[in-house]
């Protein structure tokens, strides 16, 4: 289903047609529109192979980008994918798993095996087309010797609460696996290999997104563990020690060798689409960037600071503009509150912005899901401090235990859309000087 659907659905129920919040998801909504698998997956198909065509593939859009090589692809075609539970859509002739994420279990153990037993044996008539989009590292948990899958969610669960940016999580994943870092490209041999891509990771580097597994790793095992000192990652022993072998080192890039890496969705594309919303309802597009990394509350400030900046100065654009931007921030765990890395970022955007009453935002994870809560992300107004004042919230002792999600919750501020079946990383909009109104109609 087309957010557009999902969205427009929240919007109308509470915001009228003049609403800032509207249009806040308006622009969400065109932002995850541009990387639907159906919009983006048939022009980027290779011609089909003398032998077979098998299709396997991970990641929250791996089932819907499933579906859209089936919808078009003139030949008889078989394969399995994994995507995360209540991700996944029909497909005809490609089977579709679903496994754990972001911590990794069983089914996802069970599916990498099968996703390498289904690129076993073939020959070089054949054609692998290997699907690929965010999520997928945690959905192939391949187990190297030794390793237990309580090793490996523990592994999981210290990387993603250490504040490692997701390139650090994902060189480490790699070399704690047997199917990532290009190991199941390897596999393969000799078919031909293509990989449709859609990023969710800043700079849009395919040996990074969902840890490349069919892209040749640049990074060592020696990086893994240097990422782990580095961050202080508590890590199981035997994972230390499978990292201290040789035998955890990935495949490396070969000179003339290049793999064919097709890039079909991108944050930027993404927020080009926004922008182009924006511009047509009078607001003049800012984009910051598409890569934006850092600590979640750390970069709310910035924002905070830029749009003060346009307010005060009319410097770097004049309002009303909206400042629009992507990346995947990080959350450092120290309290034992419910977050998301958005709702965290926009609370101490909230926070920075104090009592501007000319300023309204959304952040929002692009795949419906931030961190492992049941929302996208939130949207913040002038109302939104009022709302938390009336109930004796304070912002600032929530974000200190990392209790976004319970605060936007109370305040009625949460955004919810459910799976989008794609996932270009977050988005982050954020309206100055709206000759609109910032909160609910009155019904």
């Amino acid at each position: 289903m087309e957010l557009a659907r999902a969205v427009t659905a929240q919007a109308d129920s509470a915001w009228g047609p003049g609403s800032a919040k509207r249009l806040l998801m308006a622009m969400l909504s065109a932002a995850v529109d541009s990387a639907l698998p159906g919009r983006c997956v048939p022009a980027n198909l290779p011609s089909p192979p003398r032998g077979r065509t098998i299709v396997v593939g991970a990641g929250k859009a791996a089932a819907a980008m499933a579906q859209a090589v089936e919808d078009h692809w003139p030949t008889p075609v078989y394969g399995v994918v994994v995507t995360r539970y209540g991700h996944t859509t029909p497909c005809r002739s490609i089977s579709v798993l679903e496994a754990g994420h972001p911590i990794p279990d069983q089914a996802g153990v069970e599916a990498a095996r099968t996703l390498l037993d289904t690129v076993s044996g073939l020959g070089p008539d054949d054609l692998v087309l290997c699907l690929i989009s965010g999520g997928g590292s945690a959905l192939l948990p391949a187990l190297p010797p030794g390793v237990s899958l309580d090793d490996e969610r523990a592994l999981a669960r210290a990387l993603i609460n250490s504040g490692a940016s997701i390139s650090e999580m994902n060189c480490v994943r790699k070399h704690v696996s047997l199917i990532k870092g290009g190991q199941l490209a390897a596999a393969a041999a000799p078919a031909r290999v293509v990989t449709l891509v859609i990023s969710d990771v800043p700079g849009d580097d395919p040996s990074t997104i969902a840890s490349g597994p069919t892209v040749p790793d640049p990074t060592t095992r020696h990086d893994a563990l240097a990422i782990i000192e580095r961050r202080g990652i508590a890590v199981p022993p035997s994972i230390l020690a499978w990292l201290g072998s040789a035998a955890s080192e990935t495949p490396k890039p070969q000179p003339g060798s290049e793999p064919d890496c097709r890039l079909i969705a991108t944050p930027q594309l993404a927020l080009e689409a926004a922008a182009t919303v924006a511009r047509e309802a009078g607001f003049q597009p800012l984009i910051l960037g598409n890569a934006i990394e850092g600590e979640a509350r750390d970069v709310g400030l910035v924002h905070a600071a830029i749009a003060r900046q346009v307010l005060d100065h009319a410097q770097p654009a004049k309002a009303p503009c909206v400042i629009l931007s992507g990346g995947e921030t990080t959350v450092t765990v120290r309290g034992t509150g419910r977050g998301g890395r958005n709702v965290e970022f926009l609370l101490s955007l909230l926070i920075g912005l104090g009592e501007h009453e000319e300023i309204a935002a959304i952040a929002a994870d692009t795949d419906g899901i931030d961190g492992t809560e049941d929302n996208a992300g939130a949207i913040i107004s002038h109302g939104t401090l009022d709302r938390a004042r009336q109930l004796g919230l304070s912002a600032k002792d929530f974000l200190m235990r990392n209790d976004a999600y319970s605060f936007f919750r109370a305040t009625g501020d949460l955004v919810t859309t459910g799976a989008t079946l794609t996932n270009v990383n977050d988005f982050r909009a954020i309206l100055i000087g709206a000759p609109l109104s910032l909160e609910p109609e009155a019904r």
